[in-house]
């Protein structure tokens, strides 16, 4: 794989972008116009698809089937054992109680007899109450019943701890893979998108999506997951124990219930807009950060630093205003739902307290009663509580579907055309091509290469040149007509054997975090030898200045390639594609921003690198292309003229214009 299969969609972006805004305004935002965005409007936000976007969430959790049956499994034996401690608990109650009132109680009576002696004596409540607790007249606590009890007690919630501790583990470790596959896919379709994808969205957008919105799903499904079914399981048990104690008390706990829903659905239905805004807004800060950061030094040379600050404070404030709207409004909900857990605890204690003097419970039921109607309110208000983490995990995840939608580049053929020997030669014939359907930028273009020709491309910006080479790459298909490569037609190729051809310098150098002998082979076979580095790097004048460094070749450079200059970056990114030896070259304005002593090394490492291939170089310092075979000069999406260097001159038409108009620049600089 070559430099210019490596380059796909991060360093020819720039250059596509020189050639499209002026023939396609449609296509999108500008995805670096830093002082002009600073002027734009606010777009239109979208509501968000809560239940589609939720399933299909949900659905990313598929292929951990097995392990999400076996946590639910786990999950139900907690919540079951975890609901049944407070009936074992008020046996206990009624122990400890019946003791009391029987130590008081004389000795010999059984507790009819000693019911029937209560009422006698006035003190019918107290006998309703005996004959619902396991009184024994005349004796005291069984302190033994009460320990055995109390162990029972122990066992049953140390077992649903443990049942809760492996279930959690289980649950994490599906969350993680689950985050895993979506962070996969989103590499795998960025991998996929076509170029004017990128050309559309700002890096910023892009990055936010793949980064902070999947790290946010991530802890949205950690910390809701499991809570969220231990939850709805408690509810569940704990609502069949509360019929199972008493109907009565079961129906007063349940009035509460629909005021707790209307709520909860009210409330989280004026969070859930504001959750969207806020990662949207969250993209926009990033995109805006991101932006500004790399072009540090443009904004301190024109003096923008005020405007990107005060755009900085504009998102910045817009985000804060999105992020409190959404807590605020999502934050109401529990303390909402605590109030009326609170009414519904006072109304099970009242109704209660006059069931256990009427006789028809006993005080360890309505002891687990309560306890009961707290396990019920509170995964009530848990749930409502997590209500501001979905929601926010949701509109996270519905930013990164939109990404896993977007359209993707063509697939390649199903059996794709493989040219028998690879020489370079290029076909033109009759292609046409537009960014948008009613505006065309080339039209019916043909054009021959022989192999090892160099051809230059000129004219003024905005007449198609990069966007030729882009349908050379198949960075965009053509509309119409068809390219050859030795007579296979490229759209019958494969994207990676096709590229795996072509080497590409590009005017914007990218050089990665690592060694220079590591950029160097960047575009090379694994394995490759030193010594063919260093022989690369030998003949783009590269090794010259590497062996002043005092690391050599293990000199590590920074992503923005920040310790070494624009031109030798430049020739490091020569000497990558020399040492990948493409059958055609690529040279987009490769010595557009360097000095020309640097100039004239580059022309050498270029003209190593022409050698014996097929060259196509963009450039608009014709200077640099005068020993081309043939230049072509494009003007509209259309080759107005075509020849070499001398003809053009002497045919006095749009090349012999351009030449004079450089020239004359160059004597009124020098002058």
């Amino acid at each position: 794989m070559t430099t210019a299969d490596k380059a796909d969609q991060g360093a020819t972006a720039p250059a596509a972008a020189e050639e499209a805004p002026s023939k396609a305004p449609a296509r999108g935002p500008a995805p670096a116009a830093g002082p002009a965005r600073m002027m734009g409007g606010q777009p239109t936000e979208k509501s968000m698809d809560f239940k589609g976007s939720g399933k299909r969430l949900l659905a990313q959790m598929r292929p951990d089937r097995a392990a999400m049956s076996v946590a639910l499994l786990l999950g139900v034996l907690s919540v079951a054992l975890t609901v049944v401690g407070p009936k074992v608990l008020g046996h206990a109650t009624d122990l400890i109680v019946s003791g009391v009132i029987g130590r008081r109680l004389p000795d010999g009576l059984t507790k009819a007899e000693a019911a029937a002696r209560l009422r006698a004596d006035g003190q019918g409540g107290l006998a309703d109450m005996l004959t619902t607790m396991p009184v024994v007249p005349g004796h005291g606590i069984d302190f033994g019943a009460v320990g055995q009890v109390l162990l029972w007690v122990t066992v049953i919630y140390a077992a649903a701890s443990l049942c809760g501790f492996v279930q959690a583990r289980i649950a994490t470790k599906v969350v993680q893979r689950t985050v895993f596959r979506m962070r996969e896919q989103v590499e795998e379709k960025l991998a996929r998108l076509p170029l004017s994808y990128f050309d559309k969205q700002q890096r910023g957008e892009v990055l936010s999506r793949a980064t902070n919105d999947i790290d946010n799903i991530q802890q949205t499904l950690q910390q809701t997951l499991s809570q969220i079914v231990a939850s709805l399981l408690t509810i569940l048990g704990v609502l069949a124990m509360m019929f199972w104690i008493s109907w009565l008390l079961a129906l007063v706990a349940l009035i509460t219930v629909p005021v707790s829903v209307v709520v909860a659905t009210k409330v989280g239905k004026r969070a859930q807009p504001q959750f969207v805004q806020q990662w949207k807004t969250t993209g926009k800060l990033n995109a805006h950060v991101e932006e500004m950061y790399t072009g540090h030094s443009l904004v301190k040379v024109f003096g923008r630093q005020k405007e990107s600050a005060a755009l900085f404070r504009e998102q910045n404030e817009a985000l804060y205003s999105a992020g409190f709207r959404a807590q605020f409004i999502s934050g109401v909900i529990q303390p909402a739902m605590m109030f009326i857990g609170n009414l519904n605890y006072v109304l099970v204690a009242v109704v209660g307290g006059l069931r256990v003097a009427s006789g028809s419970l006993s005080i360890g039921d309505v002891q687990a009663f309560i306890q009961y109607s707290r396990q019920f309110s509170q995964p009530l208000t848990q749930v409502a509580s997590m209500a501001n983490l979905v929601q926010s995990g949701v509109a996270s995840a519905e930013r990164v579907f939109e990404l896993l939608d977007a359209v993707e580049q063509e697939p390649d053929a199903a059996e794709p055309a493989r040219p028998e020997h690879v020489a370079g030669r290029v076909e033109f014939e009759d292609v046409s091509f537009s960014y948008t359907a009613d505006k065309p930028l080339i039209e019916n273009l043909s054009l021959s290469v022989r192999p090892g020709q160099t051809v230059a491309i000129v004219g003024p910006t905005g007449a198609g040149k990069t966007t030729l080479v882009n349908l050379l790459m198949r960075f965009y298909e053509v509309g119409g007509g068809r390219i050859t490569l030795d007579g296979a037609d490229i759209a019958d190729m494969s994207r990676e054997d096709l590229r795996g051809h072509i080497g590409m310098v590009l005017q914007d150098t990218w050089l990665f975090g690592g060694t220079i002998a590591e950029n160097i082979a960047y575009g090379a076979p694994a394995g490759t030898s030193m010594d063919k580095i260093v022989a690369a790097a030998k003949a783009t004048h590269v090794d010259r200045f590497v062996r002043t460094l005092p690391d050599g070749y293990d000199t590590v450079i920074d992503e923005e390639g920040g310790n070494v200059s624009v031109g030798e970056k430049q020739l490091i990114t020569i000497a990558r594609a020399f040492l990948a030896e493409p059958a055609i070259l690529v040279l987009d304005e490769a010595t557009s921003s360097v000095d020309t002593r640097t100039e004239v090394l580059i022309q050498h490492a270029m003209a190593q690198l022409r050698a014996g291939r097929t060259s196509f170089v963009i450039a608009h310092r014709l200077s640099t292309i005068r020993d081309a075979d043939t230049i072509l000069v494009m003007e509209q999406g259309s080759i107005v003229e075509q020849g070499s260097h001398e003809a053009l001159l002497a045919a006095n038409g749009a090349y012999a214009r351009l030449y004079a108009a450089q020239f004359a620049e160059a004597v009124a600089e020098t002058g």
